[in-house]
């Protein structure tokens, strides 16, 4: 397969593009210099979707770019980055895809579970509709609903991934408590009770790889393991895996302070299932949280 991807360069898509060696990949990308530095040297880099006259050469695309969303306060220019970086790339990449004569047979988006809002200890799978007010909402919300747009071809479809917390040793949120874990200063964040939808680096892109190769499957997916865990259990169980003490913790109060509006990024609920990705005959390597961190830290 020809395959477009963005975001090829962050950490899901270097690992996913480490997965789809028998296929033909073109990354777009700010710089291809410092892509290539970072990418095998069989992927080929175009730096604007001008470079292509259509996508009629192109099998599939797989939508991965966005502004990290956790790593400042979301002022309101931070605001405009987190969005534009999601819906403006989204919003040609769908315009191509319309006015392409032979479109590509399967289009996969990025989303996260920010969706969902906070919804407590409620189990929630994908046919959960949200109409809510707060900012991760409305970003995952109007880049899905650009997204959805590219299914008019009548011959592309459009998968959905609200994704949770990916865990990996090389990067994300995981890279980042490792040191204070390791001098044993982790802990929960507040009372520790918010769920925390997580999933291991190694099912993020097998999921994607199942989604490209079933032709029959499209609409939303959320990509967070089997079981999620709370944000205690969560911090307890890294711990363990680490071999370090586990008494302290982060109160409420210090993370509304350091991070402002975006806090609700961690202190917010969401006992996400992958229902959809299961019914499609999806086997998760790491459904259990233990497990997973002692593969990842070792």
């Amino acid at each position: 397969m020809k395959i477009l991807i963005t975001g090829g360069t962050g950490l899901i898509g270097r690992a996913l593009i480490d997965k789809l060696e028998d296929h033909e990949i073109t990354v777009l990308t700010r710089s291809a210099q410092k892509a290539a530095s970072l990418l095998p040297g069989r992927v080929q880099y175009i730096e604007s979707l001008d470079a292509l006259d259509s996508f009629d050469d192109i099998d599939a695309i797989i939508n991965l770019a966005g502004e990290p969303i956790v790593d400042k306060r979301w002022s309101e220019k931070q605001k405009g980055l987190i969005c534009s970086s999601r819906w403006g790339i989204t919003e040609q990449i769908v315009k191509k895809i319309l006015e392409s004569d032979s479109p590509p047979h399967t289009f996969i988006s990025g989303s996260a579970v920010g969706y969902y809002s906070d919804q407590g200890d409620k189990e929630i799978d994908e046919s959960l509709t949200v109409d809510s007010t707060d900012f991760a909402h409305l970003v995952c919300a109007n880049w899905e609903k650009i997204a959805r747009r590219a299914s008019a071809t009548g011959s592309t479809r459009v998968c959905v991934l609200r994704t949770g917390v990916v865990l990996s040793p090389t990067g994300g949120a995981l890279k980042k408590m490792l040191l204070p874990y390791k001098l044993g200063l982790g802990g929960p964040i507040g009372k520790g009770q918010q769920f925390f939808p997580w999933i291991h680096i190694d099912d993020m892109t097998s999921g994607i790889v199942h989604l490209l190769n079933s032709e029959d499957l499209k609409g939303d997916f959320n990509f967070t393991a089997p079981t999620p865990v709370t944000n205690k259990e969560f911090s307890s169980a890294l711990a363990t895996a680490l071999q370090r003490p586990h008494f302290l913790f982060t109160p409420e109060i210090a993370i509304k302070l350091a991070l402002g509006e975006a806090s609700q990024l961690l202190l917010d609920s969401q006992k996400v299932i992958p229902v959809a990705l299961q019914e499609s005959g999806f086997n998760f390597s790491y459904q259990t949280l233990q497990p997973a961190l002692e593969n990842l830290v070792q």
